[in-house]
């Protein structure tokens, strides 16, 4: 089992609030801040978090409109689970083109997390199913308590996955995986879902929130362009080839130690006032 690193105390959820400068969204989403952390919860418990249209649209809202001084985001569910996939209200007919613009419409919110301004780590209990999975696989860290399982029964409804599993799952877990999910209704219990890498962090039910908070801070306290590099140019130099990759990494190396911020950071640390790698 995988667990967080000592982090500085995080304030009571009770003391976050509201911030100003947050944009209209609809009542299945509560935000509040604490200084540069920001925590996302979906507010749906009676259908098990599942996800309809004004959701979607309301995270694509959010992290189109984040400011400066939020530094990273937590995602968490209301309730006993993180997201049991699709409302299925939300599954009427459509024709071929309503549905591609459908599924690019989920395709565009959930880029707007991965390939947006900040990290997003989020808290996976209970369901994690079908267009839950996708939203969390669309998230840069994964904490799962004990009660979380994952699954993805498109295939029992007749339909495919349409929110992104198809390009994002397979990095997590590889195509052979995700193929059993979906040709054969397979349910991945937490541990299991930990060691293929569903999630990165396994912790005791009730103990994720706290754990991705304390992990939200060290991340905060990481440069910017740091925690720019890692979640937009990390994935990207891994699919490139390795000629291309190490010289994007070059660039990237480059660009992050120019920054006056890491300037300031390397000589604390030359000057032996920096904090040391432990195996604490």
């Amino acid at each position: 089992m995988s667990e967080a690193n000592t982090a500085p105390t995080v304030p009571p959820l009770a003391n976050w609030a509201a911030p100003a400068w947050l944009p209209p969204l609809p009542p299945s989403l509560k935000v509040t801040a604490e200084g540069s952390v920001l925590h996302v919860q979906l507010a749906r418990p009676q259908k098990r978090n599942a996800l309809d249209d004004a959701t979607v649209l309301g995270l694509e809202t959010l992290f189109t409109s984040l400011p400066p001084e939020i530094r990273v985001a937590v995602l968490s569910g209301e309730g006993e689970h993180f997201c049991a996939g699709l409302d299925l209200n939300e599954l009427r007919e459509r024709d071929a083109v309503e549905g591609v613009m459908h599924s690019r419409m989920w395709h565009r919110a959930f880029g707007r997390m991965e390939n947006g301004a900040v990290p997003v780590i989020s808290v996976l209990r209970g369901a994690v199913v079908g267009g839950g999975l996708e939203l969390a696989a669309a998230t840069h860290i994964r904490v799962a308590e004990l009660s979380t399982f994952y699954a993805l029964p498109e295939g029992q409804h007749g339909i495919f996955v349409g929110g992104g599993a198809s390009v994002r799952v397979p990095k997590l877990i590889g195509v052979a995986r995700m193929t059993d999910m979906m040709l054969t209704r397979r349910v991945v219990k937490a541990e299991e879902g930990e060691r293929l890498g569903l999630a990165q962090y396994l912790v005791a039910e009730g103990e994720g929130l706290k754990t991705a908070l304390d992990l939200a801070q060290k991340v905060a306290a990481n440069a910017p362009m740091t925690n720019f590099a890692v979640t937009q140019v990390l994935p990207r130099i891994a699919e490139l080839g390795q000629e291309q990759g190490l010289l994007v990494e070059a660039l990237i190396s480059s660009i992050a130690q120019s920054a006056p911020e890491a300037k300031s950071r390397l000589q604390t640390f030359l000057s032996g006032r920096g904090r040391k790698v432990t195996d604490e």
